[in-house]
This record gives C-alpha cells, structure tokens and sequence, in this order.
C-alpha cells in the first residue's frame, strides 16, 4: 500500500475518533449543566478551571447516589404543611424567629428525606445535584438568617428569606427532582 493511500485511510479514522471524543465530552458537559443548573455555572466561576469543577460536580453526583433519599410518607408530607403554615403565620409577630424557624423546618425536612445535615456548606453541595435550580434560594435564605441571628436583616429581607426557604421546601416536599426524574 501506497503512503498516500494509508494516509487516506488514517486521516479520516482519526477525524471520527476525534470527533467522537469531542462528542463525548460536550454530552457530559451538557448533562452537568442540565443536571446542576446555575450551580455548574457558580462551580466553574469558583474553580481554577471548567475540568475542576465538572470533577467536584461529578463527585458530588456519586456522593448523592450513595445516599438513601428518599421520598416521604404522606402523613409526614401533610405535617410539614401545617408546620409550614404554622411557621409563616409566626412571621407576623415574630419575623426573625420566623425566620429560624423556617430554617430548622428545612433541615428537619431534609434529614426526613435522607439528606445528610452537617455543615450547611456540605448541604449546598448535596442539595444541588437534584435541586440545582433552587440551592440560590436556599443559599440566599441562609444568609438573611444569619444576619438576623445578630438582629441586622431588615424586614424586607426576612421576608424575602421566607420567600427562599418556601421554594425549596416545595420542592423537598414534592419530592423534587428525583420524582421529576424517575418520571421521565
């Protein structure tokens, strides 16, 4: 066989596995970014480059798969409405207790479903593989509570808070992304 012809051959095998590799890795890209939503984009930001962040993103996936999450029972599911309900009446009176208590309701929540609930920081990385659209909420929440835990949040911004700590309740409560997943 002739050089040219060997080239022939090779140049275009290597053309294909290429753009296989290229393939491969823009579908993990993707799926992270589908997967983690706002939370890829805070990720690559904190990290020294887009590798190291799909890495840790990728850690945190395998982290939450060893976990038991689980769905809840109906019973628990109907407690925590009326203790919600219960805590957003408390606002009225009692803004930053309110605010606390929001805050204990969301932890007890997620332990409930089987989410570890050491460290808030190891919370957000937890939480942001099936809920990567609301972590932002939740991350907002945690710090309005605690400038209010040294009385310096402002009502405006406790009631925001309680606005954060609803949208991942919600979601916790429903059973977020692992019942959207499951189902498609």
């Amino acid at each position: 066989m002739s050089t040219g012809t060997l080239l022939a051959i090779i140049i275009p095998i290597v053309v294909v596995i290429a753009l296989a590799v290229a393939a491969v890795y823009w579908m993990r890209r993707r799926r992270l970014r589908e997967r983690f939503g706002p939370e890829y984009d805070r990720a690559v930001e904190r990290s020294d480059d887009r590798r190291t962040a799909e890495r840790e993103l990728r850690e945190r996936e395998q982290r939450h798969d060893a976990l038991d999450i689980r769905p809840l029972p109906d019973g628990a599911r109907d407690r925590y409405s009326r203790e919600w309900i219960n805590v957003q009446d408390e606002f009225v009176d009692r803004p930053e207790d309110a605010v606390h208590d929001a805050d204990r309701l969301v932890t007890a929540l997620m332990r409930d479903r089987g989410y570890p609930t050491e460290g808030f920081d190891q919370q957000m990385r937890d939480l942001s593989v099936e809920h990567g659209q609301t972590v932002d909420h939740y991350r907002a929440a945690h710090e309005v509570e605690f400038l209010s835990t040294h009385h310096q949040a402002t009502t405006e911004q406790l009631r925001g808070a309680m606005v954060h700590y609803r949208a991942l309740f919600d979601e916790l409560l429903s059973n977020g992304g692992r019942a959207r997943r499951a189902a498609s």
